[in-house]
């Protein structure tokens, strides 16, 4: 008997997921599309009246792209999931799951399928960025395509775990556009986040304490200053580069043994 490889098992559906993706050109173009068209409305609208420091010269448009890259990579984790719910309807998954490798094999490989569709995408995003003459220093590309793999790993893992005990795309959607905005919006991607002192009042108090919580505000923290390089005047909170890193790894591990263990959990549309 030919012994079971599992990292064959993981590439296999990794690969699958790609191929599904790229066939499926309504995807490629809404995942792109949406962000894309964000980007280029609310800077256009709103650049005149947004300066970050008098210095620094950056104007809304440059501040909101990191925003942007982060948003098409959201959108792509998380819905590259939906797959795991169209795969149990399909009978799939289950000849998946009752195969020697190992639910774990199946978990690591949707993850990192997701996560490789989102990262193609937010490549292309920062691709059209620099030759629109977005800043960005080449050194800090490497740390930049870190942070967003860390990034899309995560969120990628968020979707594994919602998707699972959930038999319906159109419930899928609903959760997801109920958590992936708000916490999207509340990173510093759309606006910088004002810092607390003790004459804020307590919404702004409440506010703050919201967005550091998130840990997408790392994330995108990380990614926009390995970008542009431009700080944050003061009265805005910035987290520590060395943060960012912690909470980004961390985050995405985290997600990553969740999706694990409940990939382990049997559910009822695994024997339909």
């Amino acid at each position: 008997m030919t012994p079971v490889r599992p990292w064959l098992v993981v590439r296999m559906l990794a690969w699958r997921e790609l191929v599904r993706f790229f066939r499926q050109r309504h995807r490629v173009i809404g995942a792109i599309g949406q962000p894309l068209l964000f980007w280029m409305l609310f800077g256009a609208g709103l650049r005149q009246s947004f300066r970050m420091s008098p210095g620094s010269g950056e104007t809304f448009l440059e501040y909101y792209f990191p925003g942007t890259v982060m948003l098409t990579l959201l959108f792509t984790a998380i819905f590259s999931t939906i797959s795991i719910i169209e795969d149990r309807r399909e009978g799939f998954l289950q000849s998946v799951l009752v195969g020697p490798a190992g639910r774990w094999a199946m978990v690591v490989g949707k993850l990192l399928g997701g996560s490789a569709i989102a990262m193609l995408q937010a490549c292309f995003m920062l691709a059209l960025g620099a030759l629109l003459g977005a800043p960005s220093r080449w050194l800090d590309w490497g740390q930049m395509l870190g942070m967003l793999s860390l990034t899309a790993l995560g969120m990628t893992g968020l979707g594994f775990v919602l998707a699972w005990r959930l038999d319906s795309t159109q419930g899928f959607h609903a959760v997801m556009n109920l958590l992936l905005m708000p916490m999207w919006l509340l990173s510093g991607a759309f606006f910088p986040m004002p810092a607390w002192t003790g004459e804020s009042p307590w919404s702004q108090v409440a506010l703050h304490a919201v967005m550091r919580l998130n840990p997408l505000t790392y994330c995108v923290a990380g990614t926009r200053r390995a970008w542009s390089g431009v700080d944050l005047p003061l009265g805005y909170f910035q987290p520590d580069q060395q943060l960012c890193w912690l909470v980004a790894v961390g985050f995405a591990v985290a997600l990553t043994l969740l999706a694990i263990r409940v990939g382990n959990t049997r559910t009822a549309g695994d024997w339909q």
